[in-house]
């Protein structure tokens, strides 16, 4: 039955904002990572998985490649280096609007010989042909690519081609996971990463890369189709609490009524959702509470 079969991990990492999470999405065709504008939204690495009719493909999302400024950071960056372990290939995505950047040939350099690199030259068409081509010159450059691929995850541009390529990079195997799952986070994670999702695009200036957000309940109501979810989204600074929160608690308003939509999409039923807001001082920058919402930095590196 899988005597053709092929099955393996690919690694998709890039600087932050390249789009690395909309190209996982789009690749599995479910929401397993969120998005924004804003740069280092994705946080974890995460697992998305693809299952064909004689193939199973699992993404492993990472964090957008940064200089680490706290705690948070040095998780991040730790959570690029585990998901590039062991893979069977990787996708690294370059802005195309931005160009090659020098962290982009750093880690090209780096990594070309430790495993094959199929490179995603994402928003082709938010740019010109010109500045396209003078990327596609600089990377031509590099020796070891598998492939270079202009494309646009946002709009499925060039997808097929890059999934010939990434099918081409699967070893001969038995698929690893059930061939109906396409992520192995839980229902209780997503939640979190929903609400902290909503967050990102309605608050402003520094207060979004200080949020978490905590699940304090999840329950399903026996015999009805509600699921009742409470959770904590905590901030850094007291002076952030009111901003969270909003005049009249329109801001929190916003959030709970955004997430609501697609939490109750995720989990299909109705949901009551209660949010609260609470400081936790500098928690970025402190290993013990970074532990305590679910960033353990001593455990990855153990990974």
């Amino acid at each position: 039955m899988y005597e053709n079969f092929r099955s393996g991990f690919i690694c998709i990492a890039g600087l932050a904002n390249a789009g690395k999470s909309t190209l996982t999405n789009a690749l599995v065709g479910e929401k397993v990572s969120i998005v924004s504008w804003r740069p280092q939204t994705t946080r974890n690495k995460l697992l998305g998985i693809v299952n064909g009719e004689d193939f199973q493909m699992a993404l492993i999302d990472t964090p957008g490649i940064h200089k680490a400024r706290n705690h948070l950071g040095e998780y991040m960056m730790q959570a690029v280096e585990s998901g590039l372990k062991d893979v069977d290939g990787v996708v690294y995505v370059i802005d195309a609007a931005k160009g090659l950047q020098k962290e982009d040939c750093d880690f090209l350099e780096k990594n070309s010989k430790k495993a094959p690199i199929i490179v995603a030259l994402n928003k082709q068409d938010a740019v010109t042909r010109e500045t396209l081509f003078a990327s596609l010159e600089k990377l031509n450059g590099f020796e070891g690519l598998k492939a270079i691929i202009p494309m646009s995850a946002k709009k499925g541009e060039n997808l097929s081609p890059l999934m010939d390529e990434l099918k081409a990079m699967l070893p001969t195997g038995m698929p690893m996971y059930p061939q109906d799952e396409y992520t192995q986070s839980s229902m209780r994670f997503m939640a979190t990463e929903i609400i902290r999702e909503k967050a990102l695009y309605l608050l402003d200036k520094e207060v979004p890369y200080g949020i978490v957000v905590n699940i304090n309940k999840f329950e399903e109501r026996e015999g009805r189709d509600i699921c009742d979810i409470d959770a904590d989204i905590i901030c850094e600074k007291q002076s952030h609490k009111a901003i969270v929160i909003g005049k009249g608690g329109e801001t929190l308003k916003k959030i709970a009524t955004a997430a609501r939509k697609d939490l109750e999409q995720l989990v299909g039923e109705r949901v009551f959702l209660t949010l609260y807001v609470r400081v936790k001082d500098e928690w970025r920058d402190s290993e013990y509470l970074m532990r305590e919402l679910g960033y353990d930095l001593k455990a990855l590196k153990k990974d």
